[in-house]
């Protein structure tokens, strides 16, 4: 195979510089699957390990990205053959693997996904790790008994990819859901995606009791800092809280009363290391009934790899909203 294009990351003089390069496969991190890759996406994570703004990465120099989808172009393991159409979400990329930000990816075999039937390769990476990790919260918070019967579900950060997707879903499976963001001009397209009331997030009057008044079934929480913690003190008995990030902060100050008064649940969401079973199973739930419906006017823009630090920069700037698609090659 000639040398093809990735997106890498370096560590030079304590300081991050990632540029797009000419690699060859002998270069990548170890797999034993090889995907040509057609699609990927920006993610919150992907912005700050290619700016440097966050500490992302624990090796160097690596492709950045953390999802893909392709077809495979040589594989080792008998389970997947050439042209299979695949996808591959955190399991590790741009973190201690080659990520999705290159021409061909060399990946383990447990970490990728058959494509469900029902969506084309542009649709796994207009989802990719923002769609699965809103189901992943879904699924986690279903198992512990979360039903649309115990009152309005709460989104955070609604108009970020993660937020978005969550809204569609959750409204799909029947849940009143409630948008929290900073963006008032995007009120009526959080209503059209499924939101049935959208709150300004610096008008909400957060309050300082261990329990303020119960008023959530449930959340998805995609910052973290004092707004989780409000969380816990205002949702109902025996709701779920399903923490997925950290744009905010990554600290957590709060009491144990939620917990042992009203039941409280906090459940980790953490899609990078879900094993590779309930991955599968989620990716098929996410081919079928749970299929975001408004995933064009999720999808903002598509843009190709020489884009990538303009999109990382809008997104740390919090000048982006829903998702971005970066188109890698043509399969």
């Amino acid at each position: 195979m000639d040398k093809f294009h990735a997106f890498r990351i370096h560590y030079d003089n304590g300081s991050i510089r990632a540029e797009i390069e000419l690699v060859m496969l002998d270069e990548l991190t170890e797999g034993d699957v090889v995907i040509k890759a057609a699609y990927s996406g920006v993610n919150f994570k992907d912005a700050l390990a290619g700016t440097g703004k966050g500490k992302i990465l624990r090796r160097f120099p690596l492709n950045g990205g953390i999802d893909v989808s392709g077809l495979v172009y040589q594989s080792s393991n008998p389970l997947f053959k050439p042209g299979d159409k695949v996808l591959v979400t955190g399991c590790g990329l741009s973190e201690v693997y080659d990520g999705g930000y290159a021409e061909y990816v060399r990946v383990k075999s447990d970490c990728v996904v058959p494509l469900p039937e029902s969506l084309s390769l542009f649709d796994a990476m207009a989802m990719g790790t923002p769609a699965f990790t809103a189901a992943l919260a879904l699924h986690r918070m279903e198992e512990n008994h979360q039903s649309p019967d115990k009152g309005p579900i709460v989104i955070t950060g609604a108009t970020g990819g993660v937020g978005s997707l969550a809204i569609d879903i959750f409204s799909q499976r029947g849940y009143e859901v409630v948008a929290i963001t900073g963006k008032q001009a995007h009120e009526a397209k959080l209503k059209q995606l499924g939101a049935h009331t959208v709150l300004m997030r610096d008008e909400i009057e957060m309050g300082h009791q261990p329990l303020e008044k119960g008023l959530w079934g449930g959340a998805v929480d995609t910052t973290g800092g004092d707004t989780l913690a409000w969380l816990t003190r205002t949702v109902k008995e025996w709701g779920n809280i399903a923490s997925i990030g950290l744009a905010a902060s990554d600290e957590l100050n709060t009491t144990v009363m939620p917990f042992i008064l009203r039941g409280v649940s906090i459940l980790g969401i953490s899609s990078t290391n879900c094993p590779c079973e309930l991955r599968r199973k989620i990716w098929q739930r996410l081919g079928n009934e749970l299929k975001p419906k408004h995933l064009d006017s999720i999808t903002a823009k598509t843009i190709k790899l020489d884009e990538l630090m303009n999109s990382f920069n809008d997104m740390l700037e919090r000048k982006s909203e829903g998702r971005t698609v970066v188109q890698i090659c043509q399969v």
